[in-house]
């Protein structure tokens, strides 16, 4: 019999760029996946992480039925079987001890699928109050959020820079050449900034180390923990050398003397034995970012993962408004979705997310909720801490928090003492194998989607929706399709699960069963492009863009701006500048602590082969006998007598790690990088990860409290002390 071969257009959702994407498919088998030359946007690039994944979904490690775990190891278990005893837990948890014994972690693939995200609001809203819900935000986002949600009264009016018009572009904490670019959806991205430079402009990496993309631009090295002294410097010479575009400051904040009182003691020369910056350098950029009609300050994880990651980000909006350069074509933007009555949404979206803000608080350390979230470098306390609202029952899917959160091996013996865990994953990981169920879950090319998630970060406004290319492989389903069986289930347990389940019911029999995707056509129809249900011809829908637009529509050449009062949730429409907490952080930087017996600061990297912990066990990926490895300034090992590849132990006040280090010259004195996502230990199937081994950087972190970001949850994880010796 022939073989029958298809090419289907979709687009990778391994990170942010959204690449496009052909898939090759066999006999109903994903067999190869290859860049699209016709995506307008990327235009025939991917990254070997893409090209990649055909090993991950055929992955003879991958988990494709549902997993129970015994004495002996794990069992394969019936759907009905696993779902029924899973259920039957979970009722007796809420039963013996409410809502609040009840949590749900999210990982950083889980907000690549829009109806994964949707499932689980529903399952953590209909479980009741009091449910503790986790995210990888609190590792990576959540600063940049909690930093919006002061400045516009909501957290989801996130600045981009407009990065095909600007033409002086400064990154801090960044690495797009690797990364790709985060809260910044742009293919391409290094070639777009090449444009910058073509075109006359600049490009300034300000970084702790020699990036990938310093490398090709302008390198600014910093002190790590250090970004919001540069920043106040900036501001400081703004303000003093009469640099501040005063008339556009005034359209929109009251607080501007406020904010020149606060900046005052910073001056380039008082940060600089701090930041390691030459406050000539510091003047010469603030100075060039107040007369350059389009520049953008742009920071990423380096800039929301340190002490102060919420007032770097809030000073990064904040020197881009002083500048001239806040919702200014070729400056940082928020453009938004353009809904009709965008403004009337921000504000009721703003006002509820900052209720839940005031009104939530964790268990442990009394932290506030963002996003509706909490800590997760909490979550091992919030299982082991007896007392009401105790977590019993875990829920975590799309995610490894034994590698990602601080202290991950507090977190695994947390794990072992539950009621009930459960695993929604394709793998069995450092976290998984600790679950008493593995349910298997499609990957992204065995569903339909829609990067809602992503829309408000397009650096040139597009859209783009994909069905299935494969069916699911095994037994696995989607992430909608189990929560939404478990909510059936536990239909006489919360009143909103009845409800919903009635109304399932009742669509059924009508003919047409609720799916996440009538939320997400809904969003394309109303949003800019959008359809608006039939009463704009030639408008988008899902179906019309995954058929008759299948490699993508763009919808403008250039992000809107002139929008800033649609983004702002304030009724006032004004920006807030004025804010108790972001005087106390300021102030706090004017008496910074030496720790003197870990004279060196940790920092992470990306590494281009990896995704996290994730994409470990795919054999493209890890050729060469790859492996994990830290980078140190030469100098400072040429002191300690360590040679290039020696093994080190590297030991902070919470922890110790020993790994091999490679010796560059490539990254400031005092510093040490090394790579997050790795420690496989073997626990679990995936058998080239665990071939790979590594170490666990995040067991030099710290899932104290007190070492938790204040006003946002954020794990503390770069510029932390340690010292370092010769094993």
């Amino acid at each position: 019999m022939a073989t029958h071969v298809e090419h289907k257009v979709t687009f990778c959702r391994i990170c942010e760029p959204l690449c496009g994407m052909i898939a090759t498919v066999e006999d109903g088998k994903l067999v190869a996946l290859r860049p699209d030359k016709e995506h307008p946007l990327s235009a025939g690039f991917a990254c070997q992480k893409g090209i990649a994944f055909t090993e991950v979904v055929n992955d003879p490690d991958r988990v494709t039925t549902p997993l129970r775990r015994t004495p002996d190891g794990f069992e394969p278990v019936s759907w009905d079987e696993a779902l029924g005893d899973i259920a039957g837990r979970l009722s007796a948890v809420l039963r013996d001890h409410g809502a609040g014994a009840v949590g749900w972690y999210m990982g950083n693939p889980g907000a690549f699928s829009y109806a994964h995200v949707l499932s689980i609001m529903a399952f953590i809203k209909g479980i009741g109050r009091g449910t503790h819900f986790y995210t990888a935000s609190s590792q990576d986002t959540n600063s940049r959020l909690m930093a919006s949600q002061l400045l516009y009264g909501t957290p989801t009016s996130v600045p981009i820079p407009d990065l095909t018009r600007t033409d002086l572009l400064v990154l801090m904490g960044a690495n797009p050449v690797v990364s790709h670019g985060s809260f910044l959806t742009a293919p391409r991205i290094k070639d777009r900034m090449h444009d910058i430079v073509k075109r006359g402009g600049r490009v300034v990496v300000v970084d702790p180390r020699k990036t990938e993309t310093a490398a090709q631009f302008e390198w600014c090295g910093i002190v790590p923990d250090t970004d919001a002294l540069m920043l106040l410097s900036l501001l400081q010479v703004m303000f003093a050398e009469g640099l501040a575009h005063s008339g556009d400051i005034r359209l929109v904040v009251d607080d501007v003397d406020w904010l020149r009182a606060q900046v005052a003691p910073f001056t380039p020369e008082a940060t600089a034995p701090q930041t390691g910056v030459d406050p000539d350098i510091v003047r010469g950029l603030a100075r060039d970012l107040a007369a350059t009609p389009r520049a953008a300050v742009y920071g990423r994880l380096g800039t929301c993962v340190g002490r102060y990651g919420t007032l770097t980000s809030y000073l990064i909006d904040v020197v881009n408004l002083v500048a001239g350069n806040l919702d200014k074509p070729g400056g940082s933007v928020i453009s938004g979705l353009g809904m009709p009555a965008q403004r009337l949404v921000n504000i009721g979206m703003g006002a509820l997310l900052r209720r839940t803000y005031r009104r939530r608080r964790s268990r442990i350390g009394g932290f506030r909720a963002i996003i509706g979230s909490e800590p997760a470098a909490l979550m091992a306390k919030e299982m082991t801490t007896p007392g009401p609202r105790q977590i019993r029952a875990m829920f975590i899917s799309a995610g490894n928090p034994v590698l990602s959160v601080p202290n991950g091996d507090e977190l695994e013996t947390a794990l072992d003492g539950l009621d009930l865990s459960v695993a929604l994953d394709f793998y069995l990981t450092e976290t998984t194998s600790h679950c008493d169920y593995v349910l298997p879950v499609t990957t992204m090319y065995e569903r339909d989607d829609f990067p809602l998630t992503f829309q408000p970060f397009q650096a040139t406004p597009f859209r783009q929706a994909t069905e299935a290319v494969v069916a699911p492989v095994g037994q696995a389903r989607q992430e909608w399709e189990i929560v939404g069986d478990l909510i059936g289930r536990l239909a006489g347990e919360s009143r909103v699960f009845g409800a919903l389940t009635a109304a399932g019911r009742a669509l059924r029999k009508l003919g047409s069963p609720f799916t996440p995707r009538m939320f997400a056509d809904g969003i394309i129809r109303v949003a800019a492009g959008g359809d608006r249900f039939g009463l704009r011809r030639g408008g988008l829908s899902f179906s019309r863009l995954s058929h008759d637009h299948a490699h993508g529509r763009v919808l403008s050449p250039n992000l809107r701006t002139g929008v800033l009062k649609e983004a702002i949730s304030y009724l006032d429409g004004r920006i807030h500048l004025q804010h108790d907490d972001i005087a106390a952080e300021i102030a706090a930087l004017r008496t910074p602590e030496h720790a003197q017996d870990y004279p060196l600061r940790l920092i992470g990297m990306r590494e281009p082969r990896s995704e996290n912990s994730w994409m470990h066990n795919a054999p493209l990926l890890m050729r060469g006998d790859r492996g994990q490895h830290g980078l140190m300034n030469a100098d400072d090992a040429a002191e300690l007598e360590i040679g290039d590849g020696s093994e080190i132990q590297v030991s902070s006040a919470y922890g110790t790690i020993t790994i091999p280090v490679t010796l560059t010259k490539d990254i400031m004195p005092g510093v040490i990088a090394v790579p997050h996502g790795w420690g496989h230990k073997g626990t679990g199937g995936w058998r080239v990860a665990n071939k790979a081994g590594g170490t666990n950087v995040n067991l030099l972190t710290s899932s104290e409290p007190g070492d938790v970001e204040s006003l946002s949850g954020m794990a503390w994880l770069t510029g932390v002390p340690v010292r370092v010796a010769k094993v």
